[in-house]
């Protein structure tokens, strides 16, 4: 499986994150420029995911991100697993952000 570190992350200029946690982690704060698209919900709505690019996946400590990264890879998306997770991120000092109201 690819990975990626979260400072390695965090150097990309403008990469495309996916971020598979419930809504209501994500709400309390993300990676800037995540999406979220729980993995819960992305079997059924895979579609959303860019084609012909690179996406990063994110959870909290690693395991979710692993399984959809697994299953984006396994339908011809070219998935990274960030390694960590959203705690690594924090534990590195990287700026979170929060959806806007």
């Amino acid at each position: 499986m690819n990975q990626i570190t979260v400072d390695a992350l965090a150097a990309l200029a403008h990469p495309t994150l996916i971020d598979v946690r419930e809504p209501n982690e994500y709400a309390i704060g993300h990676a800037p420029g995540a999406v979220n698209l729980p993995l819960s919900e992305l079997p059924a709505r895979i579609a959303e995911v860019p084609a012909g690019t690179p996406v990063h996946v994110i959870c909290q400590a690693g395991g979710r991100s692993a399984r959809a990264t697994e299953l984006l890879t396994g339908n011809g998306v070219d998935a990274i697993n960030v390694d960590g997770g959203t705690n690594a991120w924090i534990q590195q000092g990287h700026p979170l952000e929060t959806p806007s109201a």
